[in-house]
């Protein structure tokens, strides 16, 4: 971000005001603060979601802008708060937009045992085919979070954005 700033109409305060941060290849960053701090807006920014009110967002000194967001956004996975799930298979839900046929099983058994969640899956009578539910009902909090980090891992992108991505999980 270079000189950064963000409001969402010409009336109110900038949420964010002059940020500059550079963020290499490799870089694990943590964003911290208060509630009303900026961080979801900040993370909208990189998404995509929202475009800056002033400043500029470059990636590999390239501005992104309308016209390359698309492919800005094929690089990135996000781990949300709240995890949407749709009333299909596990294995449909980690490799989500994808037809069935496409889905590599391997690689969601692998994001799945890397979210920690292969265990719990293997001991379900369909396993990767067990449905989860509307909304996931049949998954707990932590395995609907677990979901969308195996989510993520399947994507394999270059970027990843992590939400609160525990915040349903026990502490170990």
């Amino acid at each position: 971000f270079e000189n950064l700033s963000f409001r969402y109409n010409k009336t109110s305060p900038y949420i964010l005001n002059k940020l500059n941060i550079e963020i290499l290849k490799g870089d694990k960053v943590a964003i911290k603060g208060q509630t009303g701090s900026g961080k979801t807006t900040l993370i909208n920014l990189i998404l995509g979601l929202l475009s800056p009110s002033e400043g500029k967002f470059l990636v590999d000194n390239n501005e992104i802008n309308p016209e390359n967001i698309a492919a800005w956004q094929k690089n990135l996975a996000l781990v949300p708060q709240t995890v949407f799930l749709n009333n299909t298979s596990i294995s449909e839900n980690i490799a989500i937009g994808k037809t069935f046929s496409q889905i590599d099983q391997n690689k969601v058994a692998r994001a799945a045992k890397l979210a920690q969640l292969d265990n719990f899956i293997n001991s379900l009578p369909e396993k990767y085919n067990q449905k989860v539910g509307e909304k996931g009902i049949r998954l707990s909090g932590g395995q609907r979070q677990r979901v969308g980090i195996a989510r993520a891992i399947y994507r394999n992108s270059n970027l990843l954005i992590l939400d609160e991505p525990t915040n349903a999980l026990d502490l170990e």
